[in-house]
């Protein structure tokens, strides 16, 4: 594959995953560089030994759909290349899933431990790539957000720093403007009716649902390596599976199998969409 070949191919899923537009992310589109999802697949190839994945986004005392499903996707992906991934999350997702994933449980509610027990842990596992997909972002004011400017900040356990405190890339996954890794848009985030967050981090990829830029990441992976990484996964499966542990749909606060208010079906064709991008059916 040349170089100008899979710019073109980052820059069809750039634009397919932002077609729907319902939070603006057409409007941070036009800050990024194009070939974002390119530059964040060449990133996960390299990486090997220990990956960290934080995710869990706080509603209604429990834990969106979205965020959960593309990590565990990742997570999948990366044990394939041979790399050791570990969600890191708070509770109650920490807890939900440690049966069945390697988990790094973070402290929630508790900022003045936050970089202290980021350090220790970045210390420990001296990952060669830390990946942050829908985790809330600190504000400016030092406070977490959610969509409807409410402060979170009690429920919240920080994965900021895992990013700012790393020795190794960072990639961050967002969709609506108060994530993790929203701070490398700062500007352009004053054109949204959201309280941003500030963290910023070394790739930054945006998509209608984060859920989808995993999905769009790993279709870019598989045109690296020509291998259909997309193949075989099951996303209805996972969403099964987060929902008899207390998932919520992100938008409606109710526990179905949806992602920010989209049935499954949505998420379906877009990956089949992704794939045949990716030149697999």
């Amino acid at each position: 594959m040349t170089d100008l070949t899979a710019l073109l191919n980052s820059t069809e899923i750039e634009n397919l995953l932002v077609a729907r537009n319902p939070r603006g992310m057409q409007t941070l589109q036009a800050a990024l560089t194009p070939g974002y999802y390119l530059r964040a697949a060449q990133m996960l190839h390299a990486a090997s030994g220990h990956i960290l994945i934080g995710t869990g986004f706080p509603v209604a005392g429990t834990y969106e759909t979205d965020g959960p499903v593309g990590a565990i996707a990742l997570y999948r992906v990366l044990e394939i290349l041979g790399a050791q991934p570990i969600l890191v999350c708070g509770a109650p997702l920490a807890d939900a899933i440690a049966d069945d994933f390697r988990v790094h449980k973070i402290t929630v509610g508790a900022p003045a431990v936050s970089a202290s027990e980021a350090q220790m842990a970045l210390d420990h596992y001296q990952p060669s790539l830390v990946i942050s997909i829908e985790r809330p972002g600190m504000a400016a004011d030092g406070h977490y957000y959610n969509m409807r400017g409410e402060n979170i900040s009690h429920a919240c356990a920080s994965f900021d720093y895992f990013l700012t405190l790393a020795n190794c890339p960072t990639i961050a996954i967002g969709d609506g403007g108060n994530e993790i890794g929203m701070g490398n848009v700062t500007a352009t985030l004053e054109q949204l009716n959201i309280i941003p967050a500030a963290t910023c981090c070394d790739e930054l990829l945006i998509a209608d649902v984060s859920n989808w830029a995993a999905h769009g990441v790993i279709a870019m992976l598989s045109l690296l390596t020509k291998k259909d990484l997309l193949q075989g996964w099951d996303n209805l499966a996972v969403l099964q599976y987060l929902s008899e542990r207390g998932s919520v749909d992100g938008v409606t606060r109710e526990n179905t199998l949806s992602e920010d208010g989209l049935s499954a079906d949505i998420t379906e064709t877009l990956i089949e969409n992704l794939r045949k991008l990716a030149g697999f059916c």
